[in-house]
């Protein structure tokens, strides 16, 4: 052979064919025909008999629940792929500097090994309301307690009928007015019996002359029995509850509940009322409602990201390995810093890497059904829906109209095809480089 030359090994065109065959008859079962079914099947009504045009496309942007679908999709397209490459491209660069660094990588690639369904469940458990169960609200809570005071009796209530009132403040008042020498006498109910496991028996106060004394306890003693507004010998004392005398509207003194329940206040509080503080009996702080309709597809956005900020770190890492050392060093002997290596001379250099990892997750967002679906409950499903989602309730969900799922399905396909071809052109000059 001449050199300089290549050789080109030719082929008969009926060996060629029979080679690709098989390829292009699984190439069409599998992709041209669905695709050709679709469009076709896009332009007929829900019993597919009667050809309606383009009303099934129009139905795109006429039905409230397929624009919210457009509009969460538009949300996933912009946020989850910039969070997911602007992280792996941290962890690209920090972990370059750390001795752990694969351990690193491969903790943070992991996810991807975890399938959508089984990563939904996972993030369905993480955002449980009840703190008990749901790891996000249980971090949220610690954190909350850690500096904030926890109510003393959240389930306490008035007896019914009884001489305390709720107030619209929260708050609990004794309906006649404190005297001195009198013992004020304030039951309440509704506390769950493991809470008062550790309280001590309730007592009633037994105090000088000159101070308006009391007691706070739970009414209610177990197995029936006892004389409501007194206090028996089985009840237990609520300590730790805010007690205020109040008179014109101002708190002219305030107290503590000792552990038996019992207070004095002094003898300024002779003829006020008396009032427990609101701020005793309100609900535990429980964490975000990240089911609820507000915040549903940020939370689901975030276990997108937990999943694939690990894709966008190996891609990115692979490029950062190519990057020429000796242009970071210049630049740092220039005097540059860190953070300006990084801006000016790091991130130019691996703009198309990053524009290749931010196309390939825009058009894996743009099918995105499995988290929406196994995360979002029934009740918020409407706020979290998806293109992809809607596909399948409109095609086999319950009222079901398949010309409006083919409709959708081109629609997705139409929004695909750009961002591919995109792709495929940047991928093809690369190759030429």
């Amino acid at each position: 052979m001449a050199s300089g030359k290549v050789a080109v090994i030719k082929a008969r065109p009926s060996v060629v064919a029979s080679f690709l065959l098989p390829a292009l008859l699984l190439l069409g079962a599998l992709v041209v025909y669905p695709i050709g079914y679709s469009i076709w099947r896009s332009l007929f009504d829900a019993s597919g008999d009667s050809y309606v045009g383009l009303d099934n496309f129009k139905e795109l942007f006429t039905n409230d629940g397929i624009r919210t679908a457009l509009k969460n999709n538009l949300i996933w397209i912009v946020v989850a792929p910039t969070v997911a490459t602007a992280l792996g491209l941290v962890f690209a660069v920090l972990t370059e500097r750390i001795r752990w660094a694969t351990a690193f990588k491969l903790i943070i690639f992991m996810p991807m090994a975890i399938s959508m369904l089984a990563a939904g469940i996972i993030f369905r458990l993480v955002y449980e309301q009840n703190p008990d169960r749901g790891v996000a609200n249980a971090v949220m809570t610690t954190v909350h307690d850690s500096f904030a005071d926890s109510p003393a009796w959240p389930d306490a209530q008035p007896r019914p009928d009884g001489p305390v009132e709720a107030q619209e403040d929260g708050s609990y008042l004794l309906t006649s007015p404190a005297e001195v020498g009198s013992p004020a006498m304030l039951p309440l109910v509704a506390v769950p019996q493991p809470e008062l496991a550790d309280a001590a028996p309730a007592a009633v106060p037994q105090a000088p002359g000159d101070q308006v004394t009391g007691t706070v306890w739970m009414d209610f003693t177990r197995g029936g029995g006892g004389t409501d507004g007194a206090v028996d010998p089985e009840e237990k004392g609520l300590s730790g509850i805010t007690v205020q005398a109040v008179a014109d509207g101002e708190v002219v003194a305030e107290t503590t509940t000792a552990e038996d329940g019992t207070f004095a206040l002094p003898a300024e509080a002779d003829g006020a009322q008396v009032r427990l503080a609101g701020s005793d009996f309100q609900a535990p702080y429980n964490g975000a409602e990240w089911l609820g309709p507000s915040v549903i597809t940020p939370a689901i956005i975030g276990s997108y990201v937990w999943m694939w900020a690990g894709f966008a770190m190996v891609l990115i890492a692979a490029g950062l390995a190519g990057v020429p050392r000796d242009t970071l060093e210049a630049a740092r002997v220039d005097g540059a810093n860190e953070w300006q290596v990084f801006r000016r001379i790091t991130v130019p250099l691996l703009a198309p890497v990053l524009a290749v990892v931010m196309v390939t997750l825009m058009i894996n967002v743009l099918k995105i059904f499995d988290l929406v679906y196994i995360i979002a409950p029934t009740s918020t499903q409407d706020e979290a829906n998806v293109l992809a989602l809607q596909l399948y309730l409109s095609s086999f969900g319950t009222d079901s109209h398949q010309g409006v799922g083919s409709a959708i399905a081109v629609f997705l396909l139409v929004l695909v095809l750009p961002v591919m071809i995109i792709n495929v052109r940047r991928l093809r000059r690369e190759n030429q480089r």
